[in-house]
């Protein structure tokens, strides 16, 4: 056994079995919701950290135009000064890929789980830890892992395809779009509010009149298409995979979209406070680090101007 299966297939199979060996009947679909509901709340403190950050960065889109304008596009002294902004406030804006990285070792370790459940059986007393086998249903299915059921609610066969050689499970199918319904909803909860929304028609057309292009624009433009293309990749990817991965899915966004609903909505008074404080506050003084880094980029702000004057003077010439 490699150290992926140890430590990441291992302890994720063996909480599905046990799950499975307390569900009257042996239910494995309901085994999966009650083993997502644990997961989900067992990331609710990283999730809850994740969506403070999304909130900050809401309450913040005004503080981050006034920068921009205030800098005319001095890129230095603009970031100095976003950066400065994102350490008083605790802001960073790289902290919620945590849990997309806490997440995937999950989503990879119960794909495995359910296809030794389900195709490999015969791994079944492998996997199994060893204080575990004596549990009477874990026991039997060791000795016969051809009993194991498969069926969520004794007719929702979670080891199949959505779409297969066999034709299309409507079932299936109907939870694979439903795992991409919810992905959206989910992505768009946490979407930062822009306070333009050009297209990419619009910003292409700029740029051909010499207009430099707003990098946070264009964030934001990649942001949106990848929100609408997302769900349909995972349609995709979901009617490939076992209807039991489905579930999962399904279920850990419908959770994730209602802790993001509450968290979301909490807070707002602090928050509404830190979005009415003026960009700069006059009555804080700036770090003495923020104010080189200013300065450094308002001199080289006028070196490249003084640069480019001479440059014209001598081609008149």
């Amino acid at each position: 056994m490699n150290i992926f299966d140890l430590f990441i297939i291992q302890p994720i199979f063996n909480a599905l079995m046990l799950i499975y060996s307390l569900v009257p009947g042996g239910d494995i679909g309901i085994a999966i919701i009650i083993f997502t509901i644990f997961i989900r709340f067992l990331l609710y403190p990283l999730v809850k950290k994740q969506l403070h950050q999304t909130k900050m960065m809401r309450k913040l889109q005004p503080k981050l135009t006034e920068i921009k304008k205030s800098n005319k596009g001095n890129k230095q002294a603009e970031a100095a000064q976003m950066m400065e902004l994102y350490k008083r406030y605790g802001v960073s804006p790289f902290r919620s890929i945590g849990i997309l990285l806490v997440q995937l070792p999950i989503f990879i370790g119960l794909f495995y789980s359910i296809r030794i459940m389900t195709v490999y059986r015969d791994e079944i007393g492998k996997f199994t830890y060893n204080f575990l086998e004596n549990i009477g249903p874990i026991k039997a299915l060791i000795e016969n892992p051809g009993s194991i059921n498969e069926k969520m609610l004794g007719f929702i066969d979670l080891s199949k395809h959505a779409v297969s050689d066999q034709g299309i499970n409507l079932v299936l199918l109907i939870l694979a779009i439903l795992a991409a319904a919810t992905q959206y909803i989910m992505s768009k909860q946490t979407m930062p509010q822009q306070a333009t929304k050009k297209s990419f028609r619009e910003i292409m057309s700029e740029a051909a009149e010499g207009k430099q292009a707003d990098q946070s624009e264009m964030n934001a433009l990649v942001m949106g298409k990848m929100i609408k293309f997302m769900p349909i990749m995972m349609f995709f990817i979901m009617i490939n995979l076992p209807g039991a991965i489905a579930l999962y899915y399904t279920v850990s966004n419908l959770i994730a979209v209602a802790q993001q609903a509450y968290l979301l909505k909490g807070d707002e008074e602090e928050l509404e406070e830190i979005a009415s404080e003026a960009v700069v506050p006059t009555t804080k003084k700036k770090s003495a680090q923020t104010k080189t880094r200013e300065k450094a980029a308002k001199e080289a702000n006028v070196i490249r101007i003084t640069a480019k004057d001479s440059k014209s003077k001598t081609k008149r010439r």
